[in-house]
Parts: structure tokens; sequence; C-alpha cells
């Protein structure tokens, strides 16, 4: 890193800072090379990382220049998307090379045919961020929300390679605004770009006099406003609706299946109920279903006899959520009623459909916003749940006027990608 008037106290107040940061740094990854034994996703974490280099050495040349990406997880690769299409189609020359922090967004994107190279994204070491960057020789970098690792950013810096954070959103409480976050400030610094999702991220962000921020919005919202265009039709989904209204809960946690039961058991008969948690565990799948009282049918095992018999339809595969929430009348969202953080409210949202979650969505900007609106929903416990769930039903102009202010909300937050593309083929 550069520094240019910069006193000889500070530099070496950065260098102690540094030199901490990357002896954790080799701690932690010690450490989950011993930990990985007794956890499956600590031990995807790991292996996955040591084919990273030879993946790249087999998919790029030494002449090849690349488009980078960095995603933490699967909702960060969703919000990179649209850009990533954009760049891609207008610069067909740059090679696009994926980054995941996580097994959770890997495992699930690895094949994804839009990237020429799909990776774990080497541990924040200085010989890692060396080694990885001069592999891929990017053009430009793009961090995707909120994820933040110094040494590949001073590296990119060193290197004059321009570094942009799309989609960003900051929270007061974050490591960049506290008196002890100066290293991560640093990280921050080396950013060309900041396009960030509100007002609030801005503020905080000038505040700390970084000042070359513009407040572009999510472009998740360019990407659901896309799928009500496709072509949403699910066979075995018009089979089990019919003409009754559907519930559909995506991506639920058994927190939040433990508040939708009692609604679904006594729900009235015209009311049909699709269930698609966050993940397959055919143990509690079948916990689930034995706690039902009305007939049911996972996807997996499905008849058209069994689906016209049904009110409750089991999805135990994934890929299908986005679809499914087109026919949907409402939509709970789950995420929200535990710790695990709350799912894409969009994709439901767009197709113009109430929007109900669970009580924790403090993180979540754009929860709070569309609540705000009066288009969505919190609850805490299954009375509320209840409740808000027989005023929907029941009453359908009250239905209706929500559902419109969703996908209200939806089209007028587009634009984000156009911004940051036009800001990028500048030095593209």
């Amino acid at each position: 890193m550069i520094f240019t008037g910069v006193s000889q106290t500070s530099i070496l107040y950065f260098s102690h800072l540094i030199f901490f940061y990357n002896i954790l740094i080799h701690i932690a990854n010690f450490a989950l090379h011993i930990v990985q034994f007794f956890n499956k996703k600590l031990r995807l974490f790991v292996q996955g990382r040591k084919n990273t280099f030879d993946i790249i050495s087999e998919s790029l040349t030494p002449q090849d220049r690349a488009i980078w990406f960095h995603c933490a997880s699967l909702g960060e690769y969703e919000q990179g998307v649209p850009i990533m299409e954009e760049l891609k189609k207008k610069h067909p020359n740059y090679k696009l090379v994926v980054t995941f922090f996580s097994p959770s967004g890997f495992e699930v994107k690895k094949n994804n045919s839009l990237a020429d190279v799909t990776v774990y994204l080497p541990m924040d070491t200085k010989s890692n961020a060396k080694k990885f960057i001069k592999a891929i020789n990017p053009v430009c970098a793009f961090f995707v929300k909120y994820e933040i690792w110094p040494n590949y950013l001073f590296e990119l810096e060193k290197r004059k390679i321009p570094a942009v954070l799309v989609s960003g959103a900051f929270r007061k409480d974050q490591i960049y605004f506290k008196s002890h976050g100066s290293l991560m400030r640093k990280a921050l610094n080396t950013f060309d770009h900041f396009f960030v999702q509100n007002e609030v991220s801005k503020t905080l962000l000038t505040a700390i006099n970084l000042n070359n921020v513009t407040v572009s919005g999510d472009t998740r919202f360019d990407r659901v406003s896309h799928q009500i265009e496709m072509n949403n039709s699910l066979p075995f989904m018009d089979t089990f609706k019919k003409d009754r209204l559907c519930v559909v809960c995506g991506s639920t946690w058994p927190e939040d299946e433990a508040v939708l039961i009692e609604y679904i058991n006594n729900a009235p008969s015209q009311v049909s109920f699709v269930m698609a948690p966050h993940k397959i565990d055919s143990n509690k799948i079948e916990s689930f279903l034995n706690k039902l009282k009305k007939p049911a049918v996972r996807h997996s095992k499905m008849t058209d006899v069994s689906l016209n018999e049904a009110s409750v339809l089991i999805v135990d595969n994934v890929g299908m959520l986005t679809k499914i929430y087109s026919y949907a009348d409402i939509a709970y969202v789950g995420g929200g009623m535990g710790t695990d953080g709350l799912h894409n409210i969009l994709e439901p949202a767009t197709f113009g459909v109430p929007v109900v979650i669970g009580k924790n969505f403090e993180k979540f900007p754009e929860a709070e916003r569309l609540r705000s609106l009066a288009g969505l929903f919190s609850v805490s416990n299954s009375m509320e749940y209840s409740s808000i769930m027989t005023k929907l039903v029941n009453d359908s102009n009250f239905r209706s006027k929500t559902g419109m202010i969703c996908g209200h909300w939806i089209n007028s937050n587009t634009g984000a990608t156009k911004q940051i593309c036009d800001y990028v083929n500048r030095f593209l």
C-alpha cells in the first residue's frame, strides 16, 4: 500500500494492525483445518479451497483478462447476477470469475453457466491475495454487499485495479464505524466507488470521509423484476392449486414451521399450502408431516391423484421456488422467526403478493421499507400469524391492495444495474 503525506506514526500503527490481522487469519485457517473433521459445512469450506488455483489454471490462459465478482454466499450472488449479465453482454472478450466465501453459495452455483470460472476465494492472506489476483488478471473487481477482505483490496490497489462495492448495505454497529475499526476503514478506502442500497449507508460512509458513494438501490430489484416476464408455469402447480387460494411458505426453518402449523391445520378448505424448506432434511420433513392434520404430499412422491387430494405440498428439492411464488396469493418468507437470517422477500413481492415474515428482520432494510409501506407483515407467534392470515384470506380487497403495494414497490426500485454498469463501462 502506498502512503502519501502520512506520518511515520500512522504508518507504524497501520503496520502493526495488518501484522496482527495476518496472524489472526493464519490462526483461523489452522483452526478450520482441525474443526473441519467435526462439521460437514466447514469440511466443504476447507477442502473446496484446495482446488481453487487448479481450476483457475485449467480455465484461464495467461493472456486472458477477467472481471471478478466476489460474493459471500447465494444472496450476494443473486445481487451480482444482473451486473454480470450486462457486463458479459457488453464485454464478451473478458472472462467472468466468480468467487464465494461460503459453501452454501458455492455448492449451489458451482456449475452456473454465467461465469467462466467459479471457485472458493482463498483465505485472506497476503500470499493468497497476490497469487490469486495474478492468476485471474482482473481488469476490475466487484465486491457484493458488504464482505471486505483487506489483503485482497490492498493488493488490488497496489496493482491499480479498480474495486467497486455494489448493493452495499451498512449499519452503524459494524466494525468500520467503531474506534477499533481503523484497519477495516483503510480497506474501505481502497474502493474506487460505493454503490449502496440506501441513504443510511451513504450517511455512514460520508461520516468517515468516504464521499465516492452513490445511492443506486439494490440490484436484486432488477433481478426479480425480470422474473415476471419469464415462463413461470409448472404443470404440477396447476394440478395442485386448482381454484384454491395458495399460500407459499418459502425457505422455511423449523422455527418458522412451528409458528405456521396451527393455522395450516385450521385453515379453510379453499386454502392450499406449499411448504418449501430452506434445507431438505428428510427427518425434519417427516416430523413436520406428522404434525399436519391435513392431507399432504411430498414433491418427490407426488402423483396426479395425490396432488388433487392434498391440501399441503412439501417441496423437497431446490431450484423451483421462484416459479412457485408466481402461483401464490399470499407468501410467507422464512428465516426471520429464528436467527438464521431472513430470506429473499423480493421474489414473491415481484408477483404482487402480500408478504408475511417472522420477527427478526432488523438487518434487512428492504423488509423494514416494505413493512412501512404496508406491503409486508411481521409476526412473532402462532396467534399473530393466524390473525393476519385470517384477514388476508377473508378480505380479498385487503389482499389485493397489499399485493399491489408490493408489485409497485419492486417496479419503482429498479435501475441500480444501469447506474453501476454506466460507471464501470468508463474504464472497461
